[in-house]
């Protein structure tokens, strides 16, 4: 199996109750970052026995999947025992013994349309330029650093193509103009969107996937940015947030990221 049949098969153990296949594919010091859950393989096991044991059975459905190195990105639609669908972002490492060994993840419930008319998950969907890879990845490293991180804000023109630019935030219009209406609204009710630190930046081809912190509206976030990329230009976006919630409820000492 490849590493992307592998994280396929995990992620597919929530709708099968499979614990047997959950515990061949994790390595037994399991990492996770999801704080709503243990650590370790048998604590993610003990999930899987749980979702197996509800009334409501949970839906998988991947809507894309990427690879870099040790690493398999998901774009995927959960419900969870019928609790609502939810679009998640999940990235998985593997050893060297091909076993799935840590695990990080955002999640956000599915909203309807944005002002553009497009959804979390709609849009583009072939991978391509393998051969770019490096040079997209970066690309959108600079772009967090310049735009993101509001250190060259300056240069914010220089990474699009005019105001050619698909949005699949639920708030936020196509185009630069449409990010920039939506910054406003957002200044005018007090609220910054504001990124300190990039973690990770994981890229295959034309598809850039970035995990980031910082905070919206003072609360301490998760950001999860998916950037397609042609010809040098950023031209499609798609992302999670997630408010990362106080040490005192986390289930695991790991941290978000």
């Amino acid at each position: 199996m490849t590493n992307k049949e592998k994280a396929f098969a995990l992620i597919g153990t929530f709708a099968s109750g499979d614990t047997k296949r959950a515990a061949e594919l994790l390595a037994a010091d399991y990492i996770q970052h999801n704080l709503s859950y243990g650590t370790g393989r048998d604590a993610f096991v003990g999930s899987v026995e749980y979702l197996a044991s509800a009334q409501v059975k949970t839906t998988v459905r991947n809507i894309r999947a990427f690879e870099d190195g040790d690493k398999v990105f998901l774009q995927t639609v959960y419900n969870f025992v019928g609790a609502g669908e939810q679009v998640a972002f999940d990235i998985f490492r593997f050893n060297e013994d091909g076993l799935i060994t840590e695990h990080w993840d955002n999640l956000a419930a599915v909203a309807a349309p944005n002002p553009s008319g497009h959804t979390q998950i709609d849009g583009f969907m072939e991978i391509k330029d393998i051969d770019k890879t490096e040079e997209n990845r970066r690309l959108v490293e600079n772009f967090l650093i310049d735009v993101m991180q509001g250190h060259h804000p300056e240069k914010t023109c220089e990474y699009f193509d005019g105001d050619t630019y698909i949005q699949h935030n639920t708030g936020i219009a196509d185009g630069l103009s449409g990010l920039g209406a939506a910054l406003e609204v957002l200044g005018k009710q007090g609220i910054q969107m504001i990124y300190d630190k990039t973690h990770m930046v994981l890229a295959q081809g034309n598809f850039v996937l970035a995990v980031s912190e910082g905070t919206f509206g003072g609360a301490h976030t998760s950001y999860y940015d998916l950037w397609r990329v042609e010809d040098g230009k950023i031209t499609e976006h798609w992302d999670v947030m997630e408010t990362i919630p106080d040490p005192s409820v986390w289930m695991n000492s790991n941290g978000k990221f």
